[in-house]
């Protein structure tokens, strides 16, 4: 009987290593072959819309959380001021054709008549021919920028994105240079993980990558396109001399910088939901795990498991 319980003791004892061992495998499996974290988040590039003209304001074309597409109409500012300016361009650049019509004339016929006018006379008709020329470029030039400040009057989308809120009325001053609405710009939607340098080594430009949005069920799918390049350094400042300071360290612990690693969100991978800022979990898949299943083939995949 004794025998029986050493051997059982033996049996359970080395059944727990087997399983310590096994477990332990698996989470350096799951931390190291597989680099995660939680600390991701939403991100989009977000485009400040201003005016290249100023003046009032006449009509505002979109509200709060509204999609638009490139080339959409923002918002309107007065354009009666711009007309009259092309108008008032285009009749100088007809008198200024006009005089340069007289001037080609007067040259041309002083040349004609060389041997019968001095040849001051034909150097001030060929300078007046110049002068002509010049004026009509000018004209030209001016006519071109009142054209282009009329057309810019129309403020338009300049990204496909989404308007944030909008607190721009009719009514109101735009002022040239000055934010006045800003855009989502969700052709740059992507994810951004932090992960620790230690785990670098087994991340790299063109691997896939497994992201689950905090409060979201859905899995999304998406590729590593670049590891940033550099990081902060908060432990040197430099100095009045130039010179670099290092701050004293009296750490017993080293913690792991976080670095910056973006991901490009598959094409037909479902984003609604995805707003920029929030919280994201990231894997970084091995290599066989990189043959599954991307965007809506990975959402179709999920359902079908879940009903199963």
């Amino acid at each position: 009987m004794n025998s029986i319980r050493r051997i059982a003791s033996g049996s359970i004892t080395i059944i727990a290593i087997i399983m310590a061992l096994c477990a332990i495998w698996y989470i350096w499996t799951y931390y190291e072959r597989d680099p995660r974290t939680r600390n991701g988040h939403v991100r989009a590039d977000i485009v400040g819309v201003t005016t290249d003209v100023s003046g009032l304001v006449t009509a505002v074309n979109v509200v709060s959380d509204q999609k638009v597409k490139k080339g959409d109409l923002l918002f309107q500012v007065d354009t009666e001021r711009f007309v009259i300016a092309v108008q008032r361009a285009q009749a100088n650049l007809e008198s200024a054709r006009a005089t340069l019509i007289y001037a080609r004339q007067q040259a041309n016929r002083n040349h004609q008549l060389r041997d019968l006018v001095s040849k001051q006379n034909v150097e001030q008709a060929d300078s007046a021919l110049r002068t002509a020329l010049a004026e009509v470029d000018q004209d030209q030039a001016a006519l071109a920028s009142a054209k282009l400040d009329l057309d810019r009057s129309s403020v338009r989308a300049p990204v496909n994105g989404i308007v944030t809120y909008v607190d721009l009325r009719p009514g109101a001053y735009a002022t040239a240079g000055k934010g006045l609405l800003a855009l989502v710009d969700t052709d740059s939607l992507r994810i951004e993980g932090y992960f620790q340098e230690t785990q670098l080594e087994h991340i790299h430009t063109g691997d896939r990558a497994e992201i689950v949005v905090m409060g979201s069920s859905k899995t999304l799918y998406g590729t590593v396109t670049s590891v940033t390049s550099a990081v902060n350094d908060s432990d040197t400042n430099i100095g009045g001399n130039l010179l670099p300071s290092i701050a004293p360290n009296f750490a017993w612990v080293r913690l792991a910088q976080r670095i910056p690693v973006r991901i490009r969100i598959d094409p037909d991978a479902d984003t609604r939901g995805l707003i920029p800022g929030r919280s994201a979990s990231v894997a970084i898949l091995n290599r066989t795990d990189r043959q599954r299943p991307t965007g809506a083939a990975a959402s179709k995949a999920s359902s079908a498991s879940g009903r199963s």
